[in-house]
């Protein structure tokens, strides 16, 4: 949010537990839970939610593959597939009618500390994969096409996770923001629409945020 956070709990008087921080330990749970239990009793003949749990992680392996290849998307599945799935359910807790309302529970994505803490993770991620290719062509890719782009192409890396915490952050906020503000104003049928709407746009602001990562990947393992 773009407000203080009420911290919740202060463990060891170092780490200040938030409401976005216990909504984000729910959600780690239950997708925890979902892939334990999906994955289990893995059946030839898949039932009705084993079907629909496969077909999520097909259709992001096809969006991943359009992009980066199938081999690479394979390769990185882990990171993008996770990173997708976390974005779009706390995206959608926002949905949930009470949060936000309370300082216990509240839509992770809202928040500027957690979009950024994905930025983070995101640029410890591109710069260990561009690694992994090779030293040489890390550092290659710096000076490439002339040498004199090189503090610009380092600035870069550190604009681009900061350009995604931002958008993610202000588009959920945002949009959370004006959704609450309907509901004030006119309390009956407005915000129904709104709502309606947001479902799409959770999901956009999730594709769109991988989308990017996926570019910023390719533009990093591209040999």
């Amino acid at each position: 949010m773009g407000e203080k956070s009420e911290v919740i709990i202060r463990l060891g008087g170092i780490l200040d537990v938030t409401g976005e921080v216990i909504t984000m330990w729910i959600i780690l749970a239950i997708v925890a839970l979902l892939s334990f239990l999906v994955t289990r009793n893995m059946k030839e003949r898949p039932g009705k939610f084993q079907n629909m749990i496969e077909t999520g992680v097909e259709y992001l392996d096809n969006f991943f593959s359009g992009i980066i290849g199938k081999h690479h998307a394979r390769k990185y599945f882990f990171f993008l597939g996770s990173l997708f799935v976390f974005i779009i359910v706390a995206n959608y807790t926002g949905l949930i009618p009470g949060v936000g309302m309370t300082d216990y529970i509240k839509a992770p994505t809202a928040s500027l500390s957690v979009t950024l803490g994905l930025g983070i993770v995101t640029f410890f991620f591109l710069q260990i994969a561009g690694l992994r290719v090779g030293v040489k062509h890390y550092f290659k890719r710096f000076i490439s096409p002339i040498a004199i782009m090189l503090p610009l192409l380092i600035l870069d890396e550190f604009i681009k996770p900061a350009s995604l915490a931002l958008r993610l952050f202000g588009n959920v906020f945002g949009e959370e923001t004006v959704l609450h503000n309907l509901y004030d104003l006119l309390p009956i049928g407005v915000p129904v629409i709104m709502m309606v709407l947001s479902i799409l746009f959770c999901a956009i602001q999730a594709v769109v945020y991988t989308m990017l990562v996926s570019i910023y990947l390719e533009e990093a393992i591209e040999e």
